[in-house]
């Protein structure tokens, strides 16, 4: 949209809308796009996320066809990947020991 446009656009809104009631107007669109946004932005990152396990997966079955033999790079770094994410979510966590958030005593 240009900048004309949406001079045209803010004019009928306060029109319509009126000095009392155009800025609320303003504020829930603001709060609705930004919401439509995240909402892409979260559908985004999820496909990402299951197409790259999608790939992991297919290679991994790769993998196995070849009974892990003559792998390729490719199919090396997938296994390397998988073993590390397997590593990661068998290690148990660790609390952070000194933080405030820890202390159950209040602040000063």
């Amino acid at each position: 949209m240009g900048f004309w446009e949406l001079v045209v656009i803010g004019v009928v809104a306060l029109l319509v809308l009126g000095p009392e009631r155009l800025p609320g107007a303003i504020r829930s669109v603001h709060k609705t796009v930004r919401g439509i946004k995240q909402f892409g932005q979260q559908m985004q990152a999820e496909l990402n996320d299951e197409l790259r396990s999608h790939e992991l997966h297919q290679k991994l079955k790769d993998a196995e066809a070849k009974n892990l033999l003559n792998l390729t790079e490719q199919e090396k770094a997938a296994i390397a990947e998988l073993k590390q994410a397997a590593a990661d979510v068998n290690t148990p966590l660790t609390p952070v020991t000194g933080s405030k958030d820890n202390k159950h005593e209040p602040e000063r």
